[in-house]
């Protein structure tokens, strides 16, 4: 079953409840969302919904992704930029090498099924970290590295799982064959942000009414996103390209008394679309059977949190004698903060129905993603209050 408008309805109801109950009990917002999602799916009067990957990757990845990079200044971007590649490419490659291998040996898993779930569990999810770090209002250097590795992470992400996908599906894919690959997402996608963040500018320069604005970043958070996809590039990486350029550049276009209309919509927009992505993963969580998967799962929950130390610590020491260092408190909250969510999901539903092992992936998944929102979603603020990143006053 769809989502409509009734459901959608009781489900921003839920959702409004849910926060201002989890501010009142110190329970990341996320989180609840997710529980709340659990309790609706024992209900007996709750639709079942599908969470499929065209809903993720249409109704709410472009909004989430959009407004995260609108919201990120280029000055400051530009300044850690070496450390966020570097942490989305070599680190994200890193982590999906050594993922297959230990589901592999310790779990027993073929090596296509390994390799597919190493790949889509590997990328950080950008709607679930930056749900998590704007709750306690964490500002400062931290968050941008974290914010912006998971969005940047997701282009090397969705680029391996391609290329995963033809190597097991029994295509010959050559080194060349995977540079070129990745060089034609990279840069079609980076093309296709810029071509309409530049329309959109453009249109947006000729009139000063707010609403035509909001509607114009609204065009372009989804029709750079699209327009990728239908090229099978990266919409997530468009769509980022885009929100950046317009954030940074829309002064240009978009007038100062519209700016603030603007960030208040997307902000709200955001609010939306989180809160009916996690209501949705709560309810697939509670309908999934874990009981055929329980070891592989255990195994898949350590290995990830293995892939996640590999995918930091080693990139942090190569900056360790730059002015670009990180230090210490910040590995650790990178590390611990490298949440999963409907990403993962996303990409785990969106796999071909012939491969092998497909409803273990999926299953697997789920209680990885499960185990990242509650376990590591619910103890990120005490751990950054531990580390004095935050005062011990401030509340989840």
């Amino acid at each position: 079953m769809g989502l409509n408008i009734e459901t959608i309805e009781i489900f921003l109801l839920v959702a409004a409840i849910v926060a201002m109950l989890a501010r009142r009990v110190h329970v990341p917002y996320s989180v609840g969302l997710v529980f709340a999602g659990i309790v609706l799916a024992l209900l007996p009067f709750t639709p079942d919904i599908e969470l499929t990957k065209q809903l993720v990757f249409t109704a709410f990845l472009p909004p989430l992704i959009f407004e995260a990079a609108f919201q990120l200044r280029w000055r400051e971007l530009k300044a850690q930029l070496p450390v966020v590649l570097t942490f989305a490419t070599a680190g994200v490659l890193l982590s999906a090498a050594a993922t297959p291998l230990r589901m592999h040996y310790l779990a027993h898993w073929s090596w296509a099924a390994a390799s597919v779930f190493g790949v889509l569990i590997t990328a950080t999810d950008p709607v679930a970290v930056i749900a998590m770090f704007k709750e306690p209002k964490v500002h400062g250097r931290v968050r941008l590295l974290v914010e912006a590795e998971s969005l940047f992470n997701d282009a090397t992400a969705a680029v391996a799982f391609v290329i995963t996908l033809l190597i097991v599906s029994g295509q010959s894919v050559s080194v060349g064959g995977v540079a070129t690959t990745l060089l034609l997402i990279v840069a079609g996608s980076i093309l296709c942000g810029v071509a309409v963040a530049a329309i959109v500018l453009l249109l947006a320069g000729g009139t000063d009414d707010h609403l035509i604005e909001i509607t114009f970043t609204t065009v372009a958070a989804f029709g750079s996103f699209l327009l990728a996809e239908h090229f099978h590039l990266s919409g997530v990486l468009a769509t980022l390209t885009s929100g950046l350029i317009i954030g940074n550049v829309g002064h240009i276009s978009i007038s100062a008394r519209s700016r603030q209309a603007v960030d208040e919509f997307w902000e709200y927009a955001a609010f939306v679309a989180n809160s009916l992505i996690f209501l949705l993963i709560g309810l697939r969580v509670a309908h999934r059977d874990y009981s055929f998967v329980l070891l592989p799962v255990l195994i898949a929950i350590m290995v990830v949190i293995v892939g996640r130390a590999l995918a930091i610590y080693p990139i942090a020491f190569l900056f360790s004698r730059s002015r670009l260092r990180i230090t210490g408190r910040h590995q650790h909250i990178l590390f611990w903060g490298g949440l999963r969510g409907a990403l993962a999901l996303a990409l785990a539903l969106g796999l071909p129905p012939d491969l092998p092992a497909r409803e273990e992936i999926i299953t697997v998944a789920f209680a990885v993603v499960a185990f990242s929102l509650f376990v590591q979603g619910m103890t990120i603020t005490p751990f950054m209050r531990r580390l004095g990143e935050l005062p011990s006053s401030a509340k989840n």
